[in-house]
């Protein structure tokens, strides 16, 4: 009996365990803790294409359903157009996915096609921006691309001066209609021994300068535990 028991026990661990570990993550992610991504309206627009804003220099797939001669890939130029077959010259700057395949699909019923169903989708996000700033060789404001790391947008900035403070990088974004921050040490990062996090568009990455006093602390005025995004103040 006591055999059974302990073979019971053995064959249910794992499943207990991964079952504390799911509700530990899913509390985490509701506080907006660990690596939490920004509010829905502010995320990198690869999960949220309908509602995204398409901007200049923005890459877009567009297909016009059984009418492959109009379906092409395509860049927003700097004033924000976009020129497609038989219908020219559309705006499409600041509006969303959404606005602009019902403005293609309108321009092409008008004169072309009867029910055309377009699709467009976003390729390549270069109107999202990350800014980095602090102790790096040239901050500035950085085009997003695709999946960006934080390793990468400070590389965008050259990397850290000879005054920054490795341990102490800061993460700024907003969740939950709350501005938020993180603390990252990317010294641990490149040793492989932290996870390097991806950044969002209008993100702000602060590394710090030694010696300085945290430019972030958490509401209880501490510090926050390295990776974790808590109240900036």
């Amino acid at each position: 009996m006591v055999r059974k028991f302990a073979l019971a026990v053995l064959l249910l661990a794992p499943v207990l365990l991964a079952a504390c570990a799911s509700d530990s993550v899913g509390t985490n992610a509701q506080k907006g803790g660990y690596f939490a991504p920004p509010d829905p309206v502010k995320l990198a627009p690869a999960t949220q294409q309908a509602g995204y804003r398409v901007g200049p220099m923005d890459v877009l797939d567009i297909t016009v359903f059984q009418v492959p001669d109009l379906t092409r890939s395509v860049q927003v130029d700097a004033a924000g157009q976009i020129i497609l077959p038989l219908i020219g010259s559309v705006n499409a700057a600041g509006k969303t996915v959404t606005e602009l395949q019902a403005d293609v699909s309108a321009r092409l019923r008008e004169k072309y096609l009867q029910s055309p169903e377009v699709t467009i989708y976003v390729k390549e996000f270069a109107s999202q921006k990350v800014t980095v700033e602090g102790a790096v060789v040239q901050p500035g404001v950085y085009p997003i691309t695709g999946r960006t790391t934080l390793l990468q947008a400070l590389a965008m900035a050259r990397g850290p001066d000879r005054v920054a403070n490795e341990t102490r990088v800061v993460v700024f974004r907003t969740i939950n209609n709350q501005r938020m921050g993180a603390m990252f040490d990317i010294k641990a990062i490149r040793a492989g021994t932290a996870d390097d996090p991806e950044v969002y568009g209008n993100d702000v990455v602060v590394v710090e300068r030694s010696g300085m006093k945290s430019i972030f602390r958490d509401a209880t005025g501490a510090v926050p535990l390295l990776g974790v995004f808590g109240p900036a103040f």
